[in-house]
């Protein structure tokens, strides 16, 4: 963020999304000096992409992702298959009018909530830090100051 001439805040992050609606942009003056040279975005999004770092977040983002969607799918193709296949064992009661279909119907919601406060949980311990450390070295590398990436 940089104080503008007017006083109002202005937002140099390429990523704002305020920005494109008009939020946070100074009505006043432009600023009389003039910015540092900026990289070309396309040279520092591939250096980003390229640096150990983003491996790195992306190498423990697919190694929960992936088991995690693989484990969801066979446990809801295997419900739906157990549901039309063996009617019989899904309507067997469990007590009173609670069926096993039922239980398992609702487990299918169970498990969605589960994996969503797992995949959070692993997002905040695991690669949130390192994402934003990838994030603003690559602002600094589009600002020009030559941030590590």
């Amino acid at each position: 963020m940089q104080q503008s001439n007017s006083g109002d805040v202005r937002y140099d992050d390429p990523w704002y999304d305020a920005l494109a609606s008009g939020w946070g942009e100074s009505s006043g003056p432009a600023e009389t000096t003039s910015p540092a040279p900026r990289a070309d975005a396309a040279d520092v999004y591939l250096e980003v992409q390229r640096s150990a770092a983003f491996q790195e977040v992306r190498s423990r983002y697919r190694r929960f992702v992936v088991p995690a969607v693989m484990a969801f799918l066979t446990w809801y193709v295997a419900y739906v298959v157990t549901a039309t296949t063996a009617p019989g064992l899904m309507a067997r009661p469990v007590a009173g009018a609670v069926n096993l279909g039922l239980l398992a119907g609702l487990g299918q919601f169970l498990t969605t909530f589960l994996l969503t406060w797992a995949y959070v949980r692993h997002a905040r311990l695991r690669r949130d830090r390192a994402a934003l450390e990838l994030r603003w070295n690559a602002q600094e590398l589009a600002r020009g100051r030559g941030g590590a990436a």
